[in-house]
């Protein structure tokens, strides 16, 4: 039997959810997807906990959407803008879960940080960094843009632009600066720095957490936070359905090469 792709452990007043699809970076797969619904969900009611730790086994935090596990054929969802549309809207949903739960929820990343996995870190209430992380979203150089446009929110109009426009990653120490993450701990210590922040936060009393987040939450909402991401679904959906030419040559080298072949060729054409 294979070993569960997300774990769920509680410990002391900590809920820990560790992503365990090392093998393929924690790229997101249909099956990761749920599982790590589920241990949200499951980590939200637990009445015993009252802080949420999301980390991940392996060289890297998540390298984004699985897209080589999709079956043949399964791209028909590019057909037409509200396929589409459609398609993306649950991916929106699943990356907003640790914004819409009741208990904060500190992300521990390493390594790869990309795409989805970025989107979802940047929108979980806090995170720490081991020096070797590195950050980006770099699908508009495969003419695809993440559903959750969160990047400017975070880090600001003009960094997020770049990185958004031209698809360059940004390491530990930079992102850092950029208030992307909260702290930078060297790797050996990642593990044990993230759980006992996590359970310092864990002193506080779950009632003043809740309506801390809740507070944050609804002042960032009034200010139009929720209503921006939606917008960028609606207007970035549209985009997976036309026909570019690197799209269509990114998936043309996936098809007969793989994904990892297909990233190299892009890449090349960005080194300064």
């Amino acid at each position: 039997m294979a070993d569960p792709v997300v774990l769920y452990e509680a410990d002391e007043k900590v809920s820990v959810i560790t992503l365990n699809r090392a093998e393929k970076l924690n790229a997101i797969s249909a099956e990761l997807q749920q599982k790590l619904l589920a241990a949200f969900s499951r980590a939200d009611a637990d009445t015993t906990t009252s802080v949420v730790l999301l980390r991940a086994e392996g060289r890297s935090f998540c390298a984004g959407y699985d897209i080589s596990a999709r079956a043949p054929g399964t791209d028909d969802w590019r057909s037409d803008p509200t396929k589409a549309h459609e398609h993306l809207a649950p991916q929106l949903e699943f990356e907003m879960t640790p914004w819409v739960m009741k208990k904060p929820v500190i992300a521990s990343v390493q390594g790869h940080v990309l795409g989805g996995g970025c989107e979802l870190v940047m929108l979980c209430d806090l995170t720490i960094a081991a020096d070797n992380a590195t950050f980006g979203e770099p699908e508009v150089r495969f003419s695809s843009v993440g559903p959750a446009l969160v990047m400017p929110m975070i880090i600001g109009y003009k960094k997020a632009r770049e990185l958004l426009y031209f698809g360059d990653t940004i390491d530990a120490q930079t992102a850092l600066q950029l208030g992307m993450v909260n702290r930078v701990v060297p790797l050996a210590e990642l593990r044990e720095a993230s759980l006992r922040y996590a359970k310092r936060l864990s002193l506080i009393s779950p009632e003043a957490l809740y309506a801390a987040k809740r507070a944050v939450n609804r002042g960032a909402d009034a200010a139009g936070f929720r209503t921006a991401i939606y917008a960028g679904l609606d207007i970035l959906g549209p985009l997976y359905a036309t026909k570019t030419e690197f799209g269509a040559k990114f998936r043309e080298i996936v098809g007969n090469e793989g994904v990892p072949a297909a990233v190299r060729w892009r890449a090349a054409q960005f080194r300064e």
